[in-house]
């Protein structure tokens, strides 16, 4: 039998509003499994976050894994071990919380499973309302990194073109972060920024490559900008019916059913198991 991948975004795509996965996805992940396929979990959020979700979700039989952090940090559910690692330049990350200050932009970044960051903000309570996380006010962020970060985030709940303006002042100032940085803005509120090189489709061809699987047997389903280079990576790219239109256009496939009702089941059926 030949093995396939699937790689499906969490919010949004795999998991209903309170968190919890309907019975429709939950029964066609595990038959999946028992078939010899592999399905991972992908997710901006940081790998404490998503490991909470998994061991939630009871994703953690063998043949499933995780790529957290946009694909910063690939996870072996089953195993409770990290596959690869990838992290932020120290000097890019002061730049990044420099410019924030001086633009009055809110920006954290994460250590020891919690998060780091110099103001207690509207922002940070937007942040805090979907990760639960534990966090941490520090009066200077840099100096008290203990290590180079997986990601950093700017956020603002005052519009995209707040995060905008700062991407290209960023750009414009430090024109060489882009050699070790890869900045973009996954939805209205969040300005990402991670490693050279590193999206969800990096997640995509590192576990193909890993579990030996041939890109043909990839498919990957997504509801947000995120998501994009995840499913133009899979040999499969699926967008949700409740998802961005911008990765409905550039989908393969669109599901006849959303988030709420099963869809990744729809594509579990369609193309794993058909």
């Amino acid at each position: 039998m030949n093995s396939k991948i699937l790689f499906s975004d969490v919010d949004d795509t795999l998991v209903n509003p309170d968190k919890t996965i309907s019975k429709e996805n939950r029964d066609a992940i595990v038959k999946m499994l028992e078939a010899g396929h592999y399905f991972v979990a992908v997710t901006g959020k940081p790998i404490v976050v998503g490991r909470n979700v998994i061991k939630d979700l009871g994703l953690t039989m063998p043949g499933c894994y995780m790529a957290a952090f946009n694909g910063a940090v690939i996870y072996d559910c089953a195993a409770d071990r990290i596959l690869m690692e990838r992290t932020l330049p120290l000097e890019v990350v002061r730049e990044i919380f420099d410019e924030a200050d001086k633009e009055s932009i809110y920006v954290q970044t994460y250590q020891n499973n919690h998060i780091l960051t110099q103001a207690h903000t509207e922002e940070l309570e937007f942040y805090l309302q979907w990760t639960k996380m534990e966090y941490k006010l520090v009066p200077d962020v840099f100096y008290c990194l203990e290590k180079e970060p997986n990601k950093v985030v700017a956020i603002s709940v005052d519009g995209i073109n707040v995060l905008q303006e700062f991407r290209e002042k960023l750009q414009n100032k430090y024109p060489h972060m882009e050699r070790y940085c890869n900045c973009f803005i996954s939805n209205d509120e969040y300005l990402e920024f991670c490693p050279k090189d590193v999206n969800k489709g990096m997640g995509v061809q590192y576990l193909a490559e890993f579990l030996n699987i041939p890109i043909e047997n990839t498919v990957a389903v997504g509801d947000a900008r995120n998501d994009i280079s995840m499913i133009q990576k899979a040999n499969v790219g699926v967008a949700v019916k409740n998802g961005m239109q911008e990765l409905k256009q550039v989908a393969d496939y669109i599901t006849e059913h959303d988030y709420r009702h099963g869809a990744v089941a729809e594509v579990i059926e369609k193309f794993i198991l058909n």
